[in-house]
């Protein structure tokens, strides 16, 4: 079955830097993308950056633009998100998700379009 493994969460000072990584395993399918969302507490879900498998075009929202980069090893089959200039309004439980490359369309992170879900990694960006 499909499995979406996270790691590299942590805690880090404003201004510092992390990478996450989502190792995904269990499918064949050439055609899908894989997401970051994240969840604060008392704020709704936020998909923050995705990347389709098939012609590597990436989404990013407004919020991580210019700060955070998507990027995926095929022979890993892993996906990272590289997290620079990271600030408090970055704390929040990431996860990783496949779906449909519908999901990442059109400078869009459509989030009923994924129906893989990892377990989640903490990211916590205090001084």
């Amino acid at each position: 079955q499909v499995q979406l493994v996270e790691s590299g969460g942590g805690l880090v000072q404003p201004g510092g830097s992390l990478r996450l990584s989502c190792a995904a395993s269990g499918f064949t399918s050439e055609d899908y993308a894989i997401a970051w969302f994240r969840l604060a507490p008392g704020k709704e879900r936020e998909g923050v950056s995705c990347i389709r498998n098939s012609d590597t075009s990436t989404t990013y929202a407004d919020s991580v633009k210019g700060r955070f980069t998507i990027s995926r090893d095929n022979a890993k089959n892993t996906v990272y998100l590289q997290m620079n200039s990271l600030k408090p309004e970055d704390t929040a439980i990431y996860y990783c998700a496949k779906g449909s490359i519908y999901g990442c369309y059109a400078d869009r992170i459509r989030v009923h379009e994924y129906g893989y879900w990892g377990q989640g990694t903490q990211v916590t960006v205090s001084s």
